[in-house]
């Protein structure tokens, strides 16, 4: 028996960095779905939370479970989550906004300090979802 392709789906969020940088925001393949490295950019093109990385990784969890659902998901099919800081001394408020929203789902999780491109980003997260059933 010949395996079948599994048709992939995309989402956008119409941000002025995916039509750039030629990417999805999440991107669906069977059961999987990749959420891309997620910033607090609204919908105008603005940092949302300027100078507060709680505010901004709560906005940037609303956008991943946005994408996930697009796609059939929930966060409860998260498995994976990676969190970039661009300073490690904001650890705290930004594990406090992960832990709202992760606590009972509990998946693998890695945080660490990056460059990130921007100066007013603070926080950039990614997620990877396994949708069951």
């Amino acid at each position: 028996m010949k395996n079948e392709k599994q048709p992939k789906q995309t989402i956008s969020t119409n941000t002025v960095w995916e039509e750039i940088a030629g990417y999805s925001r999440a991107v669906r393949v069977g059961d999987q779905i990749h959420v891309s490295g997620t910033t607090a950019t609204g919908p105008d093109g603005n940092v949302v939370g300027p100078g507060d990385p709680g505010s901004q990784a709560r906005f940037i969890l609303d956008k991943i479970e946005n994408a996930i659902q697009q796609l059939g998901g929930t966060l409860n099919d998260v498995i994976r989550t990676r969190i970039y800081l661009s300073d490690k001394s904001q650890w705290e408020p930004v594990a406090r906004a992960h832990g709202e929203r992760f606590g009972k789902i509990r998946p693998a999780n890695t945080l660490v300090q990056a460059q990130l491109v921007g100066d007013d980003y603070l926080v950039e997260i990614e997620a990877t979802a396994i949708v069951q059933g």
